[in-house]
């Protein structure tokens, strides 16, 4: 239990950090380390359930998030020259005090019903729900389309440990879609960043009110 709960505890740790980060480069590693965390998570079910199918998703998330997915992410920065990332509509203090009152709200009572659904569990749910509201927070504050596009993965990759601990199943077919999914939107996503990049000469959202006229 103390191993599971220190892997989810770096999960969390890393879409804090996330928030932080001024450069591109420490997001994407960032979320890469996450997504190691959930790696090993799978291993974990795996070696307890002994089902094949969650070793070949733990193979698949591997390849997929560790690795092709940074790749795509530091190749589209060396290319664009997008070291440093756009700023955030709140700033560091007001930030963290926001964090720090939604994981406070992951942990209150009022989400009792959804992190006590195993109630041995109830922390790391609790832990794994935080881990959400962050990853969903960090997409709003975001001025960076980029830091957007990672916050949408670092928020599939906590719900995937929520689901961990909350004992739903994981089934193959459901999986392997969710990561084909993530693969042709990770191609997508990248081409339509290059695009923007080329013709705003930035990925600040803010910056692209044009779209609407």
């Amino acid at each position: 239990m103390l191993y599971l709960q220190l892997l989810l505890q770096i999960v969390f740790l890393t879409a804090v950090f996330l928030h932080i980060t001024k450069k591109n480069f420490g997001a994407v590693l960032a979320y890469s380390i996450q997504s190691l965390m959930i790696v090993l998570l799978l291993l974990n079910s795996f070696l307890e359930t002994q089902n094949t199918s969650l070793l070949w998703i733990m193979f698949i998330v591997l390849v997929v998030k560790v690795i092709l997915a940074p790749l795509f992410f530091i190749k589209l920065i060396r290319k664009n020259e997008l070291i440093f990332s756009a700023a955030t509509y709140l700033n560091t203090p007001l930030t963290l005090v926001v964090l720090a009152v939604l994981t406070a709200m992951a942990h209150s009572y009022k989400f009792a019903p959804l992190t006590g659904i195993i109630p041995v569990n109830t922390g790391l749910l609790s832990l794994a729900f935080s881990t959400m509201l962050l990853s969903l927070f960090l997409i709003i504050n975001r001025k960076s389309a980029l830091s957007q596009i990672i916050g949408i993965l670092s928020l599939e990759n906590s719900i995937v440990a929520f689901a961990i601990f909350a004992g739903l199943e994981q089934s193959f077919a459901l999986q392997m879609g969710i990561l084909f999914d993530i693969s042709i939107w990770l191609i997508i996503a990248t081409s339509f960043m290059a695009m923007v990049y080329r013709h705003f000469g930035s990925l600040d959202a803010t910056l692209m009110k044009k779209l609407t006229d």
